[in-house]
């Protein structure tokens, strides 16, 4: 499979930050025929990398179109701002992968930068856990902002299907928010269980052997890298201790109902979980269930954006997205693939906002 990017004859790109997910994507480019350059402060880790077969070389590439951002979330704006000064083309597209968004994407007006997130890791870390299938399946965030024009977030989305990912659409803030739920506070409840069982396993040594499944399960992700998360956990602040205060609340529930006995409170809280957990999405949805929204649009910036936000506001995820350019060449459609049963509902939120759209079941 080719992506967009590929059309021209020698396709390539730059990761800045080469560690677990920067690595990975460096594999997963060039298996999909990529030139991939590294830039990093470790030149021990660029010259690994190269040794490993990582990188294609080290350092910056004049002749490259995608440069990927994978620093620490506290140095992407001052990076993405000096790659998109160093390299004024208009072809170049630039992104990142930090778990937020709004501060960043606020900071960066480019319309050759969009925010981007893979929601994908491991408990490796640094190259040795670098893997050219570590996408495959993996939602993947992209933020297009109100200058973000329908071409090059195409052409981005179709770098990361090439690369197995699924693109999602979010407003920046919206991804924050989420992320808060599913990201960020598990991974703090993972380290708090964590450091709770270490510290009672100084009195009760065999604390520690008796881990069983469950437990590693649940802190599994403690094992993560944690010089990462200082930053992502400071920027996301306001939706991490929201998120937190909602779980708070519920253990204060369960906490009651243990307090008096109430077996009912308990037993529902346990049926609840059992029922959601379940029910949680586990691959890709049935191709028999989706719909396309087709929504003609001018080729300008903002309509990304205002399409992607309608979405979020009705909770509909964009299973796919591509544009399809009209011989005229300033205008095109955008084709948006929805679960079946979100497709009218996202096409009238579209239509009460100008939008000429039509729905057609896949």
């Amino acid at each position: 499979m080719t992506s967009p990017l590929d059309e021209e004859a020698d396709a390539r790109a730059v990761i800045v930050g080469v560690g677990l997910i920067g690595g990975s994507i460096a594999l997963a480019l060039r298996e999909q025929g990529w030139h991939v350059s590294g830039v990093d402060a470790d030149e021990a880790r660029l010259h690994e990398a190269l040794d490993r077969g990582i990188l294609d070389g080290i350092g910056d590439d004049p002749h490259a179109s995608l440069f990927v951002v994978a620093t620490p979330a506290g140095a992407v704006v001052e990076t993405a701002h000096d790659l998109l000064r160093r390299h004024p083309a208009d072809d170049v597209l630039v992104t990142d992968v930090a778990g937020i968004k709004a501060a960043i994407c606020s900071s960066i007006e480019d319309p050759r930068f969009i925010g981007g997130h893979p929601m994908a890791g491991s408990e490796q870390a640094g190259l040795e856990g670098a893997r050219a299938d570590l996408f495959v399946g993996a939602s993947w965030v992209l933020t297009p902002g109100p200058s973000t024009p329908p071409g090059p977030y195409a052409r981005l989305a179709g770098v990361l299907k090439s690369m197995g990912a699924q693109p999602l659409a979010l407003e920046a803030s919206d991804h924050d928010r989420l992320v808060a739920h599913v990201s960020h506070v598990p991974h703090l409840v993972a380290a708090s269980l964590m450091n709770q069982a270490s510290d009672a396993a100084e009195d009760d040594t065999a604390l520690l052997q008796l881990a069983a499944g469950g437990f590693r399960d649940m802190t599994r992700i403690a094992a993560g890298q944690p010089g990462i998360w200082p930053d992502v956990c400071v920027e996301n602040a306001a939706a991490i201790l929201e998120a937190l205060d909602a779980l708070t609340e519920q253990l204060s529930d369960v906490r009651k109902a243990l307090s008096s006995g109430d077996r009912t409170t308990i037993l529902r809280v346990l049926e609840r979980a059992s029922q959601a957990r379940q029910a949680l999405p586990g691959g890709a949805t049935d191709p028999g269930k989706l719909a396309q929204v087709r929504i003609p649009v001018p080729d300008e910036p903002g309509v990304i954006a205002r399409v992607a936000s309608a979405a979020s506001d009705l909770g509909v995820s964009m299973l796919d997205l591509e544009i399809a350019h009209s011989i005229e060449g300033d205008r095109g459609v955008l084709i948006v693939v929805v679960a079946e049963d979100q497709a009218e509902p996202y096409a009238e939120a579209l239509r009460s906002q100008g939008f000429i759209c039509s729905t057609q079941e896949l």
